[in-house]
């Protein structure tokens, strides 16, 4: 981080006019407010903004011309990756086939308490343990830690981990996939992670928990996923349901079903998901 970014108010206005940018809320060409109401608006002095606009020009997010205020430069490589949130497990074999995998880590430990609760095993029995950054044209947006019960995780060896989807090996080790559950949140980027990912120390995260089981119920696969949010999102279609006096939202079966029949996968390199 920036010595000029050490106080916490100038940390924290540049945080949200970065996260904004990133997200494409103020797009490519649009013009910031002036320091003095910026200042108003985050309740900061105005040398506070100048420290923050300085950083955001230093990364080049922003331009400052005296003339002409301060424009956005920033221009994503592209669209992010969007992924179904309904559907979990659908297609993401192909998914690892649009995407190049570096393999980060890869080993066997004994299991960690929360691990092992996860994957239903006792504490201390051994699994696989990997870390993957996950690119698309070069550019890295997810760093996936995973854990595999040992006796799965040696059907396979750590150069085809390299260079094949893990869920295809887990499938192909005879595992009968059949439902996962997952948890979607918030992080900050760690230090090792900010390295894979290049992103700022601090920087926003999206956090994905994700549990595999087989069709007996037992856990092969305990994945703790991390995602740059300018280059991945969630998305699902939504139907009204229920009563009339007790109606929500609930996943549209149906477009699912429509897109299946088309042969859309569930999960797109550029654009909008197709599941």
């Amino acid at each position: 981080m920036a010595e000029g970014l050490s106080e916490g108010k100038s940390r924290r206005v540049y945080l949200v006019l970065r996260d904004r940018i990133l997200s494409n809320a103020l797009a490519p060409g649009a013009r910031l407010p002036n320091e003095n109401e910026l200042a108003r608006f985050h309740r900061v002095s105005r040398v506070t903004v100048r420290r923050a606009l300085a950083e955001l020009e230093r990364e080049k997010l922003i331009e400052r011309r005296r003339s002409a205020g301060t424009r956005v430069i920033y221009q994503p490589a592209s669209k992010p990756m969007t992924a179904d949130i309904g559907g979990v497990l659908a297609n993401l074999a192909e998914m690892g086939e649009r995407t190049s995998s570096e393999l980060r880590s890869f080993g066997y430990v004994p299991a960690p308490g929360p691990v092992a609760e996860a994957l239903g095993i006792e504490p201390g029995q051994r699994v696989q343990r990997s870390v993957r950054v996950r690119s698309v044209k070069g550019k890295p947006f997810s760093y996936l830690t995973a854990h595999v019960p040992e006796p799965i995780g040696t059907t396979y060896s750590k150069d085809e981990l390299a260079s094949q989807p893990l869920l295809a090996l887990l499938e192909r080790s005879g595992a009968r996939i059949e439902r996962a559950s997952q948890r979607i949140s918030a992080a900050l980027a760690m230090p090792d992670t900010a390295r894979a990912l290049k992103v700022r120390v601090g920087s926003p995260l999206i956090e994905l928990v994700r549990i595999v089981f087989d069709r007996n119920g037992r856990g092969v696969e305990l994945l703790h996923a991390l995602y740059r949010p300018d280059r991945y999102n969630f998305e699902m279609d939504l139907v009204r349901s229920g009563e009339a006096d007790a109606r929500t939202w609930a996943p549209d079966a149906r477009i699912e079903a429509r897109r299946k029949r088309a042969g859309k996968p569930a999960v797109a390199t550029n654009g909008r998901s197709a599941s």
